[in-house]
């Protein structure tokens, strides 16, 4: 599937999630789970990102 997917890419130069997500697009439970995946990611960084400390911020407070 990799090199499936690399063959898709080749145009473009770069390997995208979204080159996986066209090779299972047939296959309907593979490519629910694998966007539930994705978006739970982005939700993941999204709420580190939103507790993430500056440090330059906090020696600034003290």
């Amino acid at each position: 599937m990799v090199h499936k997917a690399q063959d898709i890419a080749s145009k473009r130069g770069k390997l995208l999630t979204e080159d996986f997500l066209f090779l299972i697009r047939k296959d309907l439970p593979k490519l629910n789970r694998c966007t539930e995946l994705l978006s739970m990611n982005e939700e993941l960084k999204q709420a580190r990102k939103a507790f993430e400390v500056d440090e330059e911020k906090l020696a600034t407070i003290e």
